[in-house]
C-alpha cells in the first residue's frame, strides 16, 4: 500500500478513488490504442510481412503514439478525469517540443 501512496503523491493524485479511475483510464487506453492500430494497419493493408521491419515498426510505433494521446483524452472524459489527463498531455507534448 505504501507504493500506491508514493505513486499518488508523485502523480499529484488527491484520493484513492481518483487513483483507481486514472489506472482504469490508462489500462483501457493502452489496450484500445493497440487494438485500433492493429485494425487500422489491417484495413490499409500494411502488414509486417510486406515491409522491412526497420520501416514497419517505427511507422507502427509513431502511429500508436499519436492514437494513444488522442484516446487518452477521449477515454478520460467519461471517467471525469479529463482535466488531469489534459495536464498530463501538456507535459508530454512539452517534452517533445510542442507548446500548448
Amino acid at each position: 500500500m505504501r507504493i500506491v501512496y508514493a505513486m499518488m503523491k508523485r502523480l499529484n493524485i488527491m484520493s484513492f478513488w481518483q487513483f483507481t479511475l486514472i489506472m482504469i483510464v490508462f489500462a483501457i487506453t493502452g489496450s484500445l490504442s493497440l487494438y485500433i492500430t492493429i485494425e487500422f494497419f489491417k484495413i490499409i493493408g500494411l502488414q509486417e510481412e510486406d515491409l522491412n521491419p526497420i520501416i514497419f515498426w517505427p511507422i507502427r510505433v509513431i502511429f500508436l503514439f499519436f492514437i494513444y494521446q488522442i484516446l487518452l483524452l477521449l477515454v478520460a472524459l467519461p471517467f471525469g478525469q479529463f482535466q488531469y489527463f489534459w495536464n498530463f498531455e501538456k507535459k508530454i507534448l512539452n517534452r517533445f517540443g510542442i507548446k500548448i
